[in-house]
């Protein structure tokens, strides 16, 4: 668990101004090792509105703070970014994992994704490469 003062630096690191909601949906994030949907964080910030929780995570995302992760649900999902992580295809791509039983996806950091070439004039935008299966709460 984080303190105040240990939030507010990591959302000022990223050039976040740190208000009330933004430091609690932090908090949450870093106490959650899953990715998390707007839906997810609505659900438990029932006093929140919608419109400001999406904001956030927005501001986030635009900031470098968090990625966005399509698992294939149709819902986007919302991760911390590794330290260091600049959200570039280049060199910060890693797998995620979507249990199809509990439905939590995860992000998996040590499994980098190579290098993608892509041929002469293409440009990437985003790339996400999810493995969907089992996790090993479900199969046990």
């Amino acid at each position: 668990m984080s303190t105040i003062k240990e939030l507010e630096e990591n959302l000022l690191q990223h050039k976040i101004k740190p208000t009330a909601m933004r430091l609690l949906v932090l908090e949450y994030l870093l106490d959650h090792e899953i990715a998390v949907s707007l839906t997810d964080l609505y659900r438990d910030f029932v006093k929140s509105d919608r419109t400001t929780i999406y904001r956030t995570l927005k501001a986030f995302e635009d900031n470098g703070l968090v990625h966005s992760i399509d698992d294939g649900t149709g819902v986007p999902k919302y991760a911390l970014c590794e330290t260091g992580c600049k959200c570039e295809i280049e060199r910060d791509l890693h797998l995620h994992f979507h249990c199809r039983k509990c439905g939590e996806t995860k992000c998996l950091y040590s499994y980098k994704i190579p290098e993608i070439v892509l041929p002469p004039n293409h440009q990437a935008e985003e790339a996400n490469l999810v493995v969907k299966g089992v996790c090993s709460q479900c199969s046990g």
